[in-house]
């Protein structure tokens, strides 16, 4: 046991085994989450502030367990998104794809769904929807056809593009700081298999509704009278906005020679942002355009992330995860195949019925503590790998996979046009483990 190990066992209250009062704080906090009786941030916190009344951490413990590369690298990229949105860029896009397929429903879909896939890779995946999905209803209502293979495209993009980048998808971020694995490791590692399981999704979703689409053709041209200029609002901000994310990308890929955290690069990049956006304002403005873009920032995402770390830095620090691995190795027979495969058909199975989020946090101390089994940390890297396409790609399975599913579903209800979970899993469900048998032969045929 660690030196904090044997601190909690001699101070954890009432005497209790601290295995068992962690393991049971994180089996609660797991099932009120999934229950979403009460708001996940507000759990995870109430959790974690129970793990160190309860003894199991000090107060000094619980913070080294917050990564605050994971919770700078989404900040910082949050900022930057709030205030590029406002040029209005994202709408022209959409607005652009569907003039370039001529307004056919079928084409607009494929288009779409590329640049939701392309932007959920080098944006955070929900933010892309946000932008993304109420043009399409705009578009779809235009042409009086049905939203819903544009948005159950538009959801199962988010989360493949999503996959491809270190930033592209939460579960993403928080291996790529765990690991110390750069922007470059996730584009060579993973978008070949992400951009092969992207072309492949969209087959069935011909068959099952891109053979019937069909608009009229005063509707088409009523969409091809969408000007997409109009769209910029401001095009110096436009200018600026697209500078700084390059050179934020540009910085990520060259961040491992440059010796820079990710966290570092893009709360550079959104405060770089927030300063050219607003210099030439009076102070007034310049204080609503800050608060206005600080006030984009998920928070309660930010803050559900430092609960739980906590909770699962509680956890670890009991040994009780190390137990756990040397359970998995041992079921498992040490063999790296058959563990790596395990992990992302788990990965996807479990992503699909919970939060990929906590799912991945409690992962990654477990792989951790496999290193021994597997000759060091250089022999774990195909389970990363497992553990990343099993938990980003899972999330398509159900409704409540992924945070950008609901967030397209809530936007799909206020518009009338609800996605329903049931439809949404019979369709879904069956296209993820597609997704995932694909990359069962990626990961055999490049690592095992």
């Amino acid at each position: 046991m660690s030196p904090d190990t044997v601190h909690s066992v001699q101070s954890v209250v009432f005497g209790l085994d601290p295995r068992w009062v962690a393991g049971g704080l994180f089996v609660v906090t797991y099932a009120v989450v999934m229950s979403e009786r009460v708001n996940r941030a507000i759990v995870a916190l109430l959790a974690a502030g129970l793990m160190i009344f309860a003894g199991i951490l000090t107060q000094d413990a619980a913070i080294d367990g917050v990564d605050f590369n994971t919770l700078g690298l989404l900040t910082g990229m949050m900022v930057i998104v709030a205030v590029t949105k406002r040029s209005g860029v994202f709408q022209y896009l959409a607005i652009w794809s569907a003039k370039k397929v001529q307004a056919r429903p079928w084409g607009i879909l494929v288009m779409l769904t590329l640049v939701t896939a392309l932007l959920s890779a080098f944006l955070d995946n929900v933010t892309t929807v946000l932008l993304i999905a109420p043009v399409t209803l705009l578009i779809a209502e235009e042409l009086r056809v049905s939203p819903y293979p544009f948005l159950f495209s538009e959801i199962f993009a988010s989360n493949i593009g999503g996959t491809a980048t270190l930033i592209g998808d939460p579960p993403n971020i928080m291996i790529g700081s765990a690991v110390d694995l750069t922007f470059n490791d996730f584009v060579m590692n993973l978008s070949p298999v992400v951009l092969v399981v992207l072309l492949v999704t969209l087959v069935p979703i011909y068959l099952i509704w891109g053979r019937k689409m069909h608009a009229e053709p005063q509707y088409r041209e009523r969409v091809m009278r969408f000007d997409e200029r109009e769209a910029i609002t401001d095009p110096r901000l436009l200018k600026q906005s697209l500078s700084v994310l390059g050179l934020v990308l540009t910085a990520f890929v060259l961040a491992h020679p440059l010796h820079l955290e990710p966290a570092t690069i893009a709360m550079f990049g959104g405060a770089l942002l927030l300063l050219l956006a607003n210099w030439p304002h009076g102070a007034d403005e310049q204080a609503r355009n800050v608060h206005h873009a600080f006030t984009e920032v998920e928070w309660v995402t930010i803050f559900f992330f430092v609960g739980l770390f906590i909770v699962v830095h509680g956890l670890d620090s009991t040994g009780l995860l190390r137990m756990l691995a040397e359970w998995l190795a041992a079921a498992t027979g040490g063999d790296l195949t058959v563990t790596a495969l395990s992990i992302l058909w788990v990965s996807a199975i479990a992503s699909a019925v919970v939060d990929n989020i906590p799912f991945v946090a409690t992962m990654i101390p477990l792989i951790k503590s496999m290193a021994p089994t597997f000759g060091g940390p250089e022999g774990l890297m195909p389970l990363w790998w497992s553990l990343s396409l099993g938990a980003c790609l899972g999330g398509n399975g159900t409704l409540v996979g992924a945070s950008a599913n609901l967030i397209v579903a809530g936007l799909a209800e206020r518009a009338g046009q609800p996605i329903r979970f049931v439809p949404f899993l019979l369709a879904a469900f069956p296209l993820m483990l597609l997704s995932i048998v694909i990359s069962t032969v990626y990961i055999y045929l490049r690592y095992l």
